[in-house]
């Protein structure tokens, strides 16, 4: 197998193996594509799958989003976790009714200006909502080339300009998204970080990093702990007030978090990014 058969092995590979998400379907709409790759930032396919379902029920289009409170954003967004990225939702919802009509751009560079949107999910939604050819190069899709064509473990550092050079060279002329959303698959599914299934890759016979051994990475990544941290307190907090539906006073956050003064460092981090309201001596999510 040479390099020129790569992309149609991973493409017929995920003709036969991939999974039935409702965003990658044909009748998803763009707004649907939008909000699944902001949700599937950090967070597992099977936690975003429900609340994805939900967020699309109660708000189908940019403009019904935009028309509800943001704290409602926040409070749908449940526990998928990194909570503002529902601000930024619906921050992009507002700017898209404003600047496009509602609609949700074709255009790269319009998504990008898009609050909450990044090189990675432009060029995706870009890919999957309008078959654009872009360089989708979100982690999965980076250790996979980084193997593949390169002999390395993973990678470290954000994407460079020749990176997304080779990745536009090796993306065939014919339905772009399709290959681009193949090789994702490969790399969630198969080409994983910490459990590689080499023995079921079908591009193994192409891979740089099998040829040399499988070399470890030179830095191994850190692994992120939760328990005890801001993180986790920030939760316990916004957990209280998402299952409110008046403000609360400062004694009902306090039963939640024993430790006062990372306490007080998790709420004032929330009405800092806006997730939390003061009204009073009460607190809300932002109205």
């Amino acid at each position: 197998m040479n390099g020129s058969a790569f992309a149609p092995t991973v493409r017929a590979w995920y003709a036969e193996h991939a999974r039935d998400l409702p965003w990658r379907r044909s009748d998803a709409s763009a707004w649907g594509v939008l909000v699944s790759e902001v949700m599937l930032q950090q967070t597992p396919v099977s936690r975003v799958l429900p609340v994805w379902s939900d967020w699309l029920r109660r708000w189908p289009t940019p403009g019904d989003l935009a028309a509800a409170a943001p704290g409602d954003a926040v409070r749908a967004w449940g526990r998928l976790g990194y909570p503002r990225r529902a601000l930024r939702l619906h921050a992009a919802a507002n700017a898209i009714v404003e600047r496009h009509d509602g609609e949700v751009p074709d255009d790269v560079a319009a998504l990008r200006a898009l609050p909450g949107i990044g090189d990675y999910t432009a060029a995706a939604i870009a890919s999957f909502a309008f078959g654009a050819r872009a360089a989708v190069l979100d982690t999965n899709v980076r250790r996979v080339y980084a193997r593949v064509f390169a002999g390395a473990a993973d990678v470290l550092s954000a994407p460079t300009v020749a990176e997304r050079a080779a990745a536009l060279d090796r993306m065939p002329a014919d339905e772009p998204a399709a290959y681009s959303v193949a090789v994702m698959e490969l790399g969630a599914v198969v080409c994983r970080a910490r459990t590689p299934r080499c023995d079921v890759c079908p591009v193994t016979a192409l891979c740089q990093w099998r040829a040399a051994g499988q070399p470890a990475l030179a830095q191994p990544r850190r692994v992120q702990t939760y328990d005890g941290t801001d993180r986790q307190a920030r939760g316990r907090l916004l957990a209280v007030l998402r299952a409110a539906t008046d403000p609360v006073p400062r004694s009902a956050l306090d039963a939640v978090w024993p430790e006062p003064a990372q306490r007080r460092r998790a709420l004032d981090g929330l009405l800092s990014d806006g997730l939390v309201e003061r009204v009073g001596r009460r607190y809300r999510l932002p109205t």
